[in-house]
């Protein structure tokens, strides 16, 4: 059994890491209204990307000069799965989530004879993974330094992307995050830009001829790298959002979880005084008593 001291000093221990779960959990709450922020205003410019962009691909499907980032080269041998978590823990499951799926979908690929390759935007995600895809990891992005995520910081990887596709590298691209719906509700993600899928939205559109100028393939040419940058973009301004939100959620059970631990101790530091007590006041009686 513990004596007083220790339970004493375990109290303020309990009680000091209270106070830093509280402090974490504010500051995730004043970060989140910005971060959600973010990602709700870019939803609806990447959902209204693709829906051009289908509207404009359904005028060059099945023709020979189709992009390759549109059409794909093809096959499906090789993929590449872009693993996008957080630089940081203490967020609940959020990381972990988002690797889990990636997990299942590298071992399902590798089951079906398929070629994998993994890159990670994230520390956390290149930490849950390396210990069974170490040898397929080919690089992680390292995002310690971003205070903010801006586009620049998802052009960079979607170009990297690109590279890769034409250097032959994979022939499907998938990335991984976390959705935001609320502050207890991330829901892990995963979506294949390379090659393009468009098939939703193009059953969504009514069919309506439009003219361009200049003509398709020229406007795909550059609006095909730009919507993968943006997909890569709003997967980065999705996940800013789930971490701050998850991270609330896990700081708040902390601090609860805390507060209960501390009254089960204080409970027990002055059962363990008041026995101390009574035995000193038995002993005191005894004694006086012998006299």
């Amino acid at each position: 059994m513990p004596s007083l001291k220790d339970l004493k000093n375990r109290i303020a221990s309990v009680k000091a890491t209270q106070k830093i779960t509280k402090a974490m959990q504010m500051v995730a709450a004043a970060k989140l209204r910005k971060a959600q922020e973010a990602a709700e205003a870019a939803r609806p410019y990447a959902e209204r990307m693709n829906a051009v962009m289908a509207n404009i691909s359904a005028g060059v499907q099945g023709q020979d000069n189709a992009p390759k980032l549109m059409a794909g080269t093809g096959r499906d041998d090789r993929h590449l799965l872009v693993v996008m978590t957080a630089e940081r823990g203490l967020c609940g499951g959020f990381n972990s989530s988002i690797a889990r799926l990636a997990r299942e979908k590298a071992n399902s690929l590798k089951a079906a004879g398929k070629d994998v390759k993994i890159l990670c935007v994230g520390k956390k995600g290149f930490d849950a993974l390396k210990s069974q895809f170490s040898d397929i990891i080919i690089d992680v992005v390292d995002m310690r330094e971003v205070k903010q995520v801006a586009f620049d910081n998802a052009d960079s990887v979607g170009k990297r992307l690109i590279e890769m596709f034409d250097e032959g590298a994979f022939d499907v691209c998938t990335v991984f995050y976390s959705e935001f719906k609320s502050v207890i509700s991330q829901i892990p993600t995963a979506q294949q830009i390379i090659p393009v899928e468009m098939k939703e939205q193009v059953e969504e559109l009514d069919v309506v001829q439009y003219e361009y100028e200049p003509d398709e393939e020229q406007i795909l040419q550059d609006l095909l790298p730009r919507n993968i940058s943006m997909q890569v973009f709003r997967g980065l301004l999705e996940n800013a959002a789930s971490e701050q939100g998850a991270r609330m959620s896990a700081m708040d059970n902390a601090t609860r979880n805390a507060g209960e631990m501390i009254d089960k101790l204080t409970i027990s530091y002055n059962r363990q005084r008041q026995a101390q007590i009574t035995k000193e006041l038995i002993e005191i009686i005894s004694g006086a008593e012998a006299l």
